[in-house]
C-alpha cells in the first residue's frame, strides 16, 4: 500500500471525512508510533506503523461501503444526539461498518441519505465545488405562480447568501396545497424550506427522492440497502464530469 498521509488513511479506515481527520490531527488525537502526529504532510504506511486515534489502535482498512436509507421523518442525520432523539444510525444497526452520513437531510425531511466509510467520496458529493444536483419534492401551501417560481431560479437572497435553483416545476396542484419538485445544486441547511419562504409558500412537507443519480423507488421508508456497482459507477461519473467542466471554466 505505501505511504500515504494520514488524513488519507483516516477517511479510507471510515474513521472521518479528510477534512475532519485533519482537525483530529491538529488537536493532537492522532499518534504514530508512539508518538503524536500534528503535521498534516505527515504520511506512513497503514500496514506497517501502529496508528492510534483517541488512544485507540487502527487495525484494519475496512472495505469502502456505501448505502442508500430511505429516511423516514423525525430521524436526525448525524450520528449520535446529545438530547438522546433517534438518529439514522439506529435504523443501521445491523450494519457492520462504521459509516457516516454525507451531508444533511432535515429532522423532519424523509428520503434518499447516502452513508458511507469513504472519506473522499464524501468530500466530493458534500464539497460545494462539485455541484451535486439534489432532487426534492416540497408539499407547500398554496400554488405557487409561475413568476413566482421563475424567482427561485432566477435567484432569492437569503441571509447566508444568494440561492437558485437549477429546475423546478409543479407536480400536482391542490386546493391548499400543491407538489412541486426542485432540484439544486448544493447543500446548504434548510435550504429548500428557507428559499420557498421568500415566495411566501412554507414548506409542509419535504422528501428528498434523488442524490445525483440515485434514486429511492422501491425502498420502503426506514431501509436501506447497499450502492450497486452500477450507482457507483454513475455516481463517479457524475463527480468526474463536475470536476472536468470546473477546470475548463478556469482556463
Amino acid at each position: 500500500m505505501g505511504l500515504e498521509r494520514i488524513q488519507k488513511i483516516l477517511a479510507k479506515a471510515g474513521i472521518a471525512s479528510r477534512r475532519e481527520a485533519e482537525r483530529m490531527m491538529l488537536e493532537g488525537r492522532v499518534a504514530v508510533n508512539g508518538k503524536v502526529v500534528d503535521q498534516l504532510g505527515f504520511k506512513a504506511d497503514p500496514l506497517k506503523d501502529h496508528i492510534k486515534v483517541d488512544g485507540k489502535k487502527l487495525f484494519r482498512v475496512e472495505p469502502k461501503i456505501t448505502l442508500l436509507l430511505n429516511k423516514p421523518r423525525n430521524y436526525l442525520s448525524t450520528v449520535k444526539d446529545p438530547a438522546g432523539r433517534p438518529t439514522v444510525m439506529d435504523l443501521l444497526k445491523r450494519v457492520k461498518w462504521r459509516v457516516y452520513p454525507i451531508g444533511r437531510l432535515d429532522f423532519d425531511a424523509e428520503g434518499v441519505l447516502l452513508l458511507t466509510n469513504d472519506g473522499d467520496l464524501t468530500y466530493q458529493l458534500s464539497h460545494p465545488k462539485f455541484s451535486i444536483p439534489r432532487t426534492y419534492w416540497a408539499k407547500v401551501e398554496g400554488v405557487p405562480e409561475k413568476k413566482e417560481l421563475l424567482r427561485l431560479k432566477r435567484g432569492v437572497m437569503l441571509e447566508d447568501g444568494e440561492a437558485r435553483v437549477v429546475s423546478i416545476h409543479l407536480l400536482r396542484q391542490m386546493e391548499k396545497h400543491s407538489w412541486v419538485e426542485a432540484v439544486v445544486d448544493e447543500g446548504r441547511n434548510h435550504l429548500i424550506k428557507r428559499m420557498f419562504s421568500t415566495i411566501g409558500h412554507s414548506v409542509l412537507k419535504l422528501r428528498r427522492v434523488g442524490f445525483g443519480p440515485i434514486r429511492i423507488e422501491g425502498l420502503p421508508a426506514g431501509q436501506y440497502r447497499r450502492l450497486t456497482d452500477e450507482e457507483m459507477k454513475s455516481l463517479r461519473k457524475m463527480i468526474d464530469d463536475k470536476r472536468q467542466s470546473s477546470v475548463i471554466s478556469k482556463r
